[in-house]
């Protein structure tokens, strides 16, 4: 029997889920500061809850930033690579003519 692929994955199971504990909402409450100790746990207010995607702007801008950079020290590697390659192309066809 095959594995399900969900259970593959380390963090397969830790998804976002849309509905919080008890417990949970409350430590949100008081991030927010509309929760004091001793007021009732029965009847909490709504709690938004949403996925968020924290540093992948940033990610993505250093990728950019980083990127001509990471191109222009590629083709000054690249180019005496190729210049070799080109090089030895023509002494094999040179040495297959002999």
């Amino acid at each position: 029997m095959s594995l399900d692929r969900s259970l593959k994955i380390k963090g397969a199971l830790t998804r976002h889920r849309n509905v919080l504990s008890r417990a949970e909402r409350i430590e949100q409450l008081k991030d927010e500061e509309k929760w004091q100790e001793g007021d009732p746990v029965l009847g909490l207010p709504k709690v938004a809850h949403r996925k968020s995607h924290a540093g992948k702007k940033e990610k993505a801008a250093l990728a950019k930033e980083a990127a001509p950079e990471a191109a222009a020290e590629a083709t000054a590697e690249e180019t005496p690579k190729a210049e070799e390659k080109t090089e030895k192309k023509a002494d094999k066809k040179a040495d297959k003519k002999k």
